[in-house]
């Protein structure tokens, strides 16, 4: 069984080290351009709409007409596994029920730093690489974390095979040079380590902030505060 904490802390180190290696822009434009509809799907999942995108590259190379789940068509019953999930009446409503309802479940996660992030994301194609103390191609393909390695079919691991998909990392990582606002955990804007500008204290409701001098309030040991006192003794009489 695979340690997840361990692949976590793996994951989070390589992230670290990591360098692109072929050229993802064209690909990060597309999958940046569709953020409203990831978003879409994110508001109904909490998975992050930058972890969608990249699911949806790896399974289907974003195409809109085949689910998130396997990369089958939506509108029909699907056949590769999770099989028998379908049809639905929308990419969003098929994408829902994959992170929803299928495994891994990523709609049930809670951890969203990078090293929590690309642990679910290895989850979503299998934890055999991570068995055998590999770095994942669907992970690391395209980066200077991957050289070769990969299933070629269910079982059947070919060490020189290797992966020409883009690695959802990879992915990630050009994503975020085209938008700034991408982040996990910590790293994320107003973040750990984004200052938030300083807020004046509120006034309490029955205690009325401090005014500066004025005519009916001069400042004491003033020509003003001399005709005041002059003024009251005058009307007392």
């Amino acid at each position: 069984m695979v340690d997840l904490v361990a692949l976590k802390a793996a994951n989070e180190r390589r992230w670290k080290a990591a360098k692109v290696t072929r050229n993802h822009g064209s690909i990060a434009k597309s999958l940046v351009a569709a953020k409203p509809r990831y978003q879409a799907v994110e508001a109904r999942t909490g998975v992050p709409w930058p972890v969608i995108a990249v699911i949806h590259e790896r399974e289907s190379s974003q195409s809109w007409g085949r689910s998130l789940a396997q990369g089958d068509p939506w509108d029909r019953v699907s056949v590769h596994v999770p099989a028998g999930r379908g049809p639905f009446a929308s990419w969003e409503a098929a994408a829902i029920d994959a992170l929803v309802n299928c495994p891994p479940h990523a709609a049930r996660n809670k951890d969203w730093s990078i090293g929590g992030t690309l642990a679910k994301l290895e989850e979503y194609n299998g934890l055999g690489y991570a068995a055998r103390g590999k770095p994942s191609p669907y992970l690391w393909a395209g980066t200077n974390q991957y050289q070769s390695g990969k299933y070629v079919r269910d079982g059947v691991y070919d060490p020189n095979a290797v992966d020409s998909q883009p690695g959802c990392a990879g992915l990630l990582l050009a994503m975020m040079a085209l938008d700034p606002s991408i982040g996990f955990g910590a790293d994320k804007s107003g973040g750990a380590g984004h200052a938030s500008p300083a807020t004046p204290a509120p006034t309490s409701p029955d205690k009325p902030a401090s005014q500066g001098p004025s005519i009916r309030n001069p400042s004491g040991g003033s020509i003003g505060a001399l005709i005041k006192s002059l003024l009251t003794a005058i009307l007392r009489r």
